[in-house]
């Protein structure tokens, strides 16, 4: 489908570089979190794919605009998604309102989060048809996971004690 960051997005030039020598598509952008960063992008032709992650762009209208400016460069929005189904709800939002949407990364479909997770139909999510994001969270489901100091794990790197990032 796509090529996903070469290299770091912050080097749009190498980026650009690498894709104006190759045929396959290059996506990048989950690490922009403004417009005026996806501007660069676009403007080099560094990407043809954007990957916005709603929950650090700026939320559903700012998508909404770096897709607007995705769609004036002929660019296609494949939305980041890592962080479970309340920011998949808000993707979906974008998702059907966008002319250049291409896919949507998810981590869970709900299950144990969502009185009603996510479902497939015909190979693609179902939009939800209800009031706000469509969705609602399963409170009993969750009563056990409320309350606690929970951190990210940080990995680190076997051979130095670097920190990994995602």
């Amino acid at each position: 489908l796509f090529i996903e960051e070469p290299v770091q997005c912050q080097n749009v030039d190498v980026l650009a570089d690498i894709a104006h020598k190759t045929h396959l598509p290059i996506a990048t952008g989950e690490r922009i979190f403004t417009k005026w960063g996806f501007r660069e992008v676009l403007e080099k032709r560094a990407a043809s794919i954007l990957q916005p992650d709603i929950a650090h762009c700026g939320g559903i209208f700012e998508g909404r605009i770096i897709a607007g400016m995705a769609e004036a460069y002929y660019a296609a929005i494949a939305p980041h998604c890592p962080l479970g189904p309340i920011a998949l709800a808000a993707c979906l939002q974008l998702d059907a309102a966008i002319p250049n949407f291409l896919a949507q990364e998810h981590v869970t479909l709900g299950e144990g989060y969502l009185k009603e997770p996510f479902r497939f139909e015909n190979g693609y999510v179902a939009l939800p048809d209800k009031p706000g994001l469509g969705i609602e969270l399963d409170e009993e489901a969750l009563a056990d996971k409320i309350g606690h100091d929970w951190r990210n794990p940080m990995p680190f790197h076997p051979d130095d004690g670097t920190a990994i990032d995602w």
